[in-house]
């Protein structure tokens, strides 16, 4: 993780060092459209399971896109609050998000909306979530930075349905960092990692990671709202390219048994104006943290389990963070709500003075939400003034078994389905609702395990 700052002030056009690109708030969606050889847009939300929605609007329809935005069948997009008969969703574009991808298509860019239901901001969009916790976070004088790590794998399916891995040469036994594996893939590697640095992002390293088949490209930090618009471009731009080559990626938290998972690690820190709110160098107990920054980790552990319905908010994500062992040896994922210095087997990383890495998320984790409840969480640490006791320690709860423990913990705990709720009331409840669905779906579903332990076990 990279700490320098990042101007995001000045328009670049097509290529930014800030958003993507970011505007001066002169610069207006069809100017900009029409400065980048644009020709068509999609205007895309996200609803609460991270699923990128979108409409293909041509740039001759840009001064309408720019003013009324565009409607959707909200029911019909998937998890998002609403029931059939319900009025549209209007997705009204944030235009500082205006993001040229013509290494998809040639003149196609990409939006990010806001969705409205009858000229109100929707409490159920993720985007809305999280914007009104860093508006209280603001409130505070406060402002969130963050900084993600996307892994997924690359895989294709045989004649009969059975994930491989795409490369048939990557076999190893410890993969990580292979030279030989990076330089197989080295077509879809650096066409993403050239589309992040066109689009101004500052990508500094692509990398192996511990699973075969498995990547994670990484991206300079900017603020909350910018990173997580950046996670959901990014995931849709490393699937539609790797589906170029034949190849389907997935973030799914644990494709595989025997590997490793995938995870979305999140580093965060607390500004006051340019001012960053964590180091202090008078720190006695080691990691060179300041009192707020203690406050902010100690509310993140205590609210850990609640978390995790969040940030590890499929069933297959239990499956990541409750392995015991992988072909390498390690499972790179925490099983208790501690912290420590720089240690990857807590929940809570502090690599530096300057920021801590939550690693209990995973590559299926809405990173709007994700970001809005930890920031909740850390958030109720500091007004609380809470000690999360020496490095090495913390919480002593062990993290939910399951999507259902998890769920459970969630609804218990008004700080985390508080967040959710920030925007309006019920989010929380329908969250919850949907997860439990899930969950039962799957519990209701006969394996091939339980084919294999029981057919003819009595």
């Amino acid at each position: 993780m990279t700490l320098e700052a990042t101007d995001t002030s000045v328009l670049r056009l097509p290529s930014t060092n800030g958003r993507s690109p970011e505007t001066s708030g002169t610069a207006g969606l069809a100017e900009l459209a029409h400065a980048t050889g644009t020709r068509f847009i999609l205007a895309v939300f996200t609803t609460l399971s991270g699923k990128p929605c979108a409409k293909l609007v041509p740039v001759e329809s840009v001064d309408e896109l720019a003013t009324d935005g565009v409607g959707f069948a909200g029911y019909a997009a998937g998890s998002m609050g609403q029931v059939p008969k319900d009025p549209d969703l209007v997705a009204i574009p944030d235009v500082s998000t205006f993001t040229p991808i013509p290494f998809v298509r040639e003149g196609l860019a990409l939006v990010h909306c806001d969705p409205y239901v009858e000229g109100k901001p929707w409490p159920y969009a993720p985007r809305v979530i999280l914007k009104t916790a860093l508006a209280q976070a603001a409130a505070k004088g406060l402002s969130v930075k963050v900084g993600t790590e996307i892994e997924y794998f690359l895989v294709q399916r045989d004649e009969n349905g059975t994930l491989r891995t795409a490369d048939a040469l990557d076999t190893s036994r410890q993969p990580c960092y292979d030279a030989r594996d990076v330089t197989r893939m080295y077509e879809h590697l650096t066409s993403i990692s050239s589309a992040m640095n066109t689009l101004g992002w500052g990508n500094y390293a692509n990398d192996h990671e511990d699973g075969n088949g498995q990547f994670e490209q990484n991206f300079q930090y900017a603020d909350a709202l910018t990173t997580a618009d950046r996670v959901i471009t990014l995931r849709y731009l490393i699937s539609v390219l790797a589906e170029q080559r034949g190849m389907t990626a997935t973030f799914m938290p644990k494709p595989f048994a025997d590997r490793t998972g995938s995870g979305m690690h999140m580093h965060l820190s607390l500004w006051q104006g340019d001012t960053p709110v964590f180091p202090d160098a008078n720190d006695s107990c080691g990691l060179g943290l300041s009192k707020t920054a203690y406050s902010f980790v100690a509310g993140i552990l205590e609210h850990a389990c609640a978390l995790q319905g969040v940030i590890a908010p499929t069933v297959n994500s239990y499956k990541r963070t409750g392995a015991t062992s992988t072909a390498s040896g390690a499972t790179w994922s925490p099983r208790y709500a501690t912290y420590g210095g720089n240690d990857r087997t807590h929940y809570l990383r502090v690599p530096d003075a300057n920021r801590v890495e939550l690693r209990g998320g995973d590559g299926s984790a809405n990173p709007y939400l994700a970001t809005a409840v930890t920031v909740a969480a850390g958030l109720d640490g500091i007004e609380r003034d809470l000690d999360p006791g020496e490095p090495g320690t913390g919480g002593t709860a062990t993290l939910p078994m399951t999507l259902l423990h998890a769920m459970d913990a969630l609804e218990a705990d008004p700080v985390v389905s508080g967040a959710l709720d920030a925007a309006g009331a019920g989010v929380a409840d329908y969250f919850a609702s949907l997860k439990r669905e899930e969950f039962f779906h799957w519990h209701n579903t006969v394996t091939p395990w339980e084919i294999d332990s029981y057919l003819t076990a009595f």
